[in-house]
Order: structure tokens, then C-alpha cells, then sequence
């Protein structure tokens, strides 16, 4: 009898592990929660192609953009947590807006991190024929008159960036929302804005060509594709703005699933295919296992709270 129990217990647990063991048993989609046409578009497809040929099933990006990343990341959070609906943003909609907008279901809690991927590093664009050259001359120009900037979406890391120079100056720009980078940055070359924040690779190849003009960056150091930029610090203004890019499971999502991503995440940006697209589109790759991005997460959403009341800003 015992026997028996033991043996029907033996099967029950098996059964019951045989869907993680067995996954991915469908096509995986990638969530990008931001609109297509950007940076995050290019190198989340390809690392997406990469899962498609190391996980023996197709792997498709959906971009569900909205709400600085909150559209797609509660999508994410409330999808089945087998590991066929993943997501990949930078930290915004898990550790910025769950301070600033109640109810947001995007909080650290609602994820399991899988793995980091890239570093966003964040800058500051203007037209090639504009008198601002630096910094200095942005703080010094916005006590003249007034100036609009636009950013990827409110309360977005970018235009956090920019709260941060304005608190760290005492002027005053006016933000001007959008969806994601590339349509600010369009607003910015046809005269409509008076500059943009927002992330550097996102307008690399507009730098590259003439186009627009990169006066600083936000992270702690020069972009290595843009060495001649000072960071916001070495101009003398401490506007320090991180913003890590990884990829999120919903929580609950087993253990061997979650292994199984992450492999797929650290082999994924070794990929050529992912570096020519990075090195093309001027994205610094920064891969952190599944402890560290989560370690990280934890703590940046722990010290968002303090810094967002510091600024003034309460959830609504």
C-alpha cells in the first residue's frame, strides 16, 4: 500500500513538473512596450530571432506601446506564467511608474526578471544649427526664454533625466510627451521642439549624419561610440540618470522556465547577429544574470520612492 502511494505521488509530482520540462511547447512572444521604429525595436528583433533558433520555436516581437512601457509590461504581468509571454524595456514601468500612477500592476512583485541585456544610455539631442552647445548653454538659453523638449513618454527616464537638471539648476522646460523616441525626434528636426531627451541609440544614426547634434549624456560614463560628449556630471550639472534594459517573465514563472530564458538571454547577446545590430544602432550591451538584474531592480524601485517625493512627485 505504501508502495503504491509512493509510486502515485512519484507520478503526480512528475506530471505536474512535465510542462516546465517540456517548455517552450508554443511560439514565445516578445513584448517591446514601446513603438516600433527605435533602437529597442531593432535589437529586441534580433535578439528574438536568436531565441527562435536556439529555443525550437518561433519567437515573435509584438510591440504594445502606451503609457511609458506600463501597456505592454501589465500585459506581460498578467499573461499565463508559463514563459511564452516575456518582455523586454528598460526599468521605467517597474521601478518609476508603479511611484507615480496608482494601480499600475508593474511593480517589481508582478515580474521575475530573467536576465539584463543593455544599458539605454540616455542624452540630450539638439538641431545641428542650434547656438546650444552644451549643457550650460541649455540651462543658460531656458533662463532667457522659454523651451520644449520632447521624450519618449511621460514620467519616462529621459525626461526624468531632464527633472533632474532642472532641479539641479532651478530653470524651468516645458515636456512635451510622445510615443517612444523616433516621433519626438522628428518633432525636434522639423523645428517644433527646442530640443529632446531620450536614449542615445535611438538617435545614433540621425548624430551620425548630421541631422541632430548630441550635447550630453546622463549615465556615469561617455558613451563609447560618442566619446567627444561629455556626461551631464562633467559639464558640471549632476544629472546622473541610469537605465538598464533587461528582459521580465511574469512572477510565478517556474524555476526550469526561467533557467531556460536566461541561457537563451546570455547566449543571446554574444549572437553576431545581436552585436552587428547593437554596434550598428549604438547600443552599449550590459549583460546581468538573473540574480543581478534582479538584485538591481529591487533596489533601484526601492530608491525611486524617496527620489520621486524629493522631486515632488506623488502617485495619482
Amino acid at each position: 500500500m505504501a508502495t503504491r502511494m509512493l509510486g502515485a505521488a512519484l507520478a503526480t509530482a512528475f506530471m505536474g513538473a512535465a510542462p516546465a520540462l517540456a517548455f517552450p511547447d508554443r511560439p514565445i512572444t516578445i513584448v517591446l512596450p514601446y513603438s516600433p521604429g527605435s533602437a529597442a525595436d531593432a535589437y529586441s528583433r534580433a535578439l528574438g530571432e536568436h531565441f527562435t533558433r536556439t529555443m525550437g520555436q518561433n519567437v515573435v516581437v509584438v510591440n504594445r506601446d502606451g503609457g511609458s512601457g506600463v501597456v505592454g509590461m501589465r500585459y506581460v504581468a498578467t499573461s499565463p506564467a508559463d514563459g511564452h509571454i516575456i518582455g523586454i524595456t528598460p526599468m521605467t514601468a517597474v521601478v518609476v511608474q508603479p511611484w507615480m500612477v496608482k494601480g499600475t500592476g508593474t511593480a517589481p512583485e508582478n515580474f521575475a526578471p530573467v536576465c539584463g541585456t543593455n544599458e539605454n544610455v540616455l542624452g540630450v539631442f539638439v538641431r545641428p544649427d542650434s547656438p546650444i552647445r552644451n549643457l550650460p548653454d541649455l540651462v543658460a538659453e531656458g533662463r532667457k526664454r522659454p523651451l520644449s523638449f520632447g521624450s519618449p513618454g511621460p514620467n519616462s527616464l529621459p525626461q526624468l533625466g531632464m527633472w533632474r537638471v532642472q532641479k539641479a539648476t532651478g530653470v524651468e522646460f516645458t515636456h512635451v510627451p510622445f510615443r517612444g523616441d523616433p516621433p519626438h525626434l522628428n518633432e525636434l528636426m522639423g523645428g517644433r521642439l527646442d530640443f529632446s531627451a531620450g536614449v542615445v541609440a535611438s538617435g545614433s544614426e540621425l548624430v551620425n549624419t548630421g541631422r541632430l547634434r548630441l550635447i550630453a549624456v546622463f549615465s556615469e560614463k561617455r558613451h563609447p561610440d560618442f566619446p567627444d560628449v561629455p556626461t551631464a556630471r562633467e559639464q558640471g550639472i549632476d544629472a546622473l540618470q541610469y537605465s538598464p534594459v533587461g528582459i521580465y517573465a511574469p512572477a510565478g514563472t517556474p524555476e526550469p522556465v526561467l533557467d531556460k530564458l536566461e541561457e537563451a538571454c546570455r547566449t543571446g547577446v554574444q549572437d553576431e547577429q545581436f552585436l552587428r545590430v547593437t554596434k550598428q544602432m549604438r547600443v552599449v550591451v550590459n549583460y546581468m544574470s538573473r540574480a543581478d538584474f534582479t538584485k538591481l531592480i529591487q533596489s533601484e524601485y526601492r530608491a525611486y520612492g524617496p527620489i520621486l517625493r524629493e522631486l515632488g512627485v506623488t502617485a495619482d
